[in-house]
């Protein structure tokens, strides 16, 4: 409280002495009461007798606010002016009085308290059920190939050696089937239990060839012959192997239901037809490799692509293609080509990526290429100005695939809709559809709810790769040379000049030539 005394020889009142007044006296910490202090100093200078209070002693407070789902608990606090302060036993009192008996976190209201002031600082946290992980099959041979199809929506090429075709034998363990987890219950800041969402189960494909399950453990796959283990959708296979030390006259061609190992060459006219891979040690010399999975070959192909030969020779796979050389050479793979040293006047037609050049040369020189995503070598053309045409950024399969699964989400979600429309009407209307119908909706909506998330995740998938179509790139890493054209759909690219290390790509006006990053 102030009080004023009448005093003509009193000097004239501002705020900034009232206010030194006011720390002189050891009461700075009180809360300034503006607008009592402009009446007081007014009164002052005018010579009127008041009484007035000009500061006050406020205690701090604190508000708590708990989340909707009861799982966090938010502390505010309103810092002390000259009034009492908060404790710690103030607020553990405080989220007494709201039944608060779960997850407080001492650490976290001292600081608050140490600040001073804070606007819905966590103070008590729930413990949220940890959901059951999934079962999952576990491949127990480390070398096994993996032939699922498989995208690198990044562009990344690995530069793998494919290796030997690894074996089993009968009795050896192929894969372990884990069962899903429990989870682990929850609890909320009032004490009540959240129950844990248990895993899924997984299961074997209910055909594996060349497999069968252990006698005394159903979850554990064991190979029931010798042959080639191959990862599968559900599961793992075995497939037979035959070996042979030359494709030649004396042989005859081969097809086997299975991988095939050619120690040497296929030779002159020779054709080799497997299911699973080829893998050949030696050169193929203008003869035709057909494989379902990757085809490896440790030397090189020479076609016959512009011979007067009358050998109709080429090579396709289904999934990875790997040589050391290629010439004259037709070359389809179902992913990824790879060839480490060069190609020159081949045929190179790949769904996702062609790359050419390793720890070798990398060229490529005439020809055509194909791919979906990117075509890399360290030098493509060459000094004469061989026509080398690149077809890059185009895979109708993917559009195909995306329509059909846009048609097939249409139908299940107006599925979804009628049977909604079904259960609520039951819901409005009790007793007038029979119980065993509306759960029967209710399952088939819960399918139908899970196939529509599961269609939406395949065109999610399906829309990154036709992004990633659109950006692709041809790659010279060293030299592109005059002579080279780029397709992109209908438009195209002819290079002019001589470039250094650079990319071409679709910029806003077109195919055009950038910088390699």
């Amino acid at each position: 409280m102030a009080t004023v005394v009448p005093d003509p020889a009193a000097a004239a009142l501002d705020v900034a002495t009232l206010r030194a007044m006011i720390e002189a006296g050891g009461w700075g910490q009180l809360h300034y009461l503006e607008e009592m202090s402009i009446g007081l100093i007014a009164s002052h200078n005018a010579g009127t007798a008041c009484s007035l209070p000009i500061a006050e002693a406020i205690d701090a407070s604190i508000h708590l606010e708990i989340s909707p789902d009861a799982m966090e608990a938010w502390l505010t606090l309103t810092p002390a002016a000259g009034g009492k302060v908060v404790s710690v036993q103030n607020v553990l009192d405080l989220l007494a009085e709201n039944n608060v008996a779960e997850g407080i976190d001492l650490l976290a209201i001292e600081s608050a308290l140490r600040a001073g002031q804070v606007e819905r600082a966590v103070v008590a946290r729930g413990r949220p059920p940890v959901h059951g992980e999934d079962g999952r099959l576990e491949s127990l041979i480390p070398e096994v190939r993996d032939r699922r199809p498989r995208i690198n929506f990044d562009g990344s090429t690995d530069y793998r050696d494919l290796g030997d075709i690894f074996v089993v034998h009968a009795g050896d363990w192929l894969m372990l089937r884990h069962p899903p987890g429990e989870g682990t219950p929850g609890r909320d800041l009032l004490g009540t239990v959240i129950a844990a969402e248990p895993g899924k189960a997984v299961m074997f494909a209910s055909k594996l060839a060349g497999t069968q399950f252990d006698t005394d453990n159903p979850d554990l796959l064991v190979a029931a012959m010798t042959g080639q283990p191959v990862v599968v959708s559900g599961g793992m296979i075995v497939e037979p192997v035959y070996k042979v030390a030359q494709v030649s006259m004396a042989s005859g061609n081969i097809d086997f239901d299975g991988s095939v190992v050619v120690a040497g060459d296929v030779c002159t006219g020779m054709k080799v037809r497997a299911t699973g891979d080829i893998e050949v040690g030696g050169v193929v010399d203008m003869g035709t490799l057909d494989a379902g999975g990757n085809i490896v070959v440790k030397g090189g192909v020479l076609g016959a692509l512009g011979r007067k030969t009358g050998e109709d020779c080429e090579v396709r796979c289904g999934g990875n293609f790997h040589a050391v050389y290629a010439q004259q050479a037709k070359v389809a793979a179902g992913d990824t080509i790879f060839i480490d040293d060069t190609a020159i006047q081949c045929e190179l037609s790949a769904v996702n990526h062609v790359k050419v050049g390793g720890k070798k040369r990398g060229n490529i020189v005439g020809g055509s290429v194909q791919a979906t995503y990117s075509i890399a070598a360290k030098v493509i053309g060459s000094p004469n100005r061989a026509l080398t045409r690149c077809t890059i950024g185009v895979n109708p399969k993917l559009l195909q695939e995306a329509q059909e699964l846009a048609k097939a989400r249409d139908a299940l979600e107006t599925q979804l809709l009628e049977i909604s429309k079904l259960l609520d009407f039951a819901s409005k209307n009790a007793g007038r559809v029979q119980p065993n119908m509306v759960e029967k909706a209710r399952v088939t909506a819960a399918q139908l709810s899970q196939q529509i998330v599961e269609k939406r995740a395949q065109q999610g998938a399906l829309q990154q790769q036709l992004e990633l179509a659109q950006g692709a790139r041809v790659v010279a890493e060293q030299i592109l040379y005059e002579g080279v054209e780029i397709h992109f759909g209908a438009t195209r690219y002819k290079v002019s000049g001589e470039h250094a290390a650079c990319a071409v790509a679709n910029g806003v006006d077109g195919p055009e030539l950038q910088a390699l990053k």
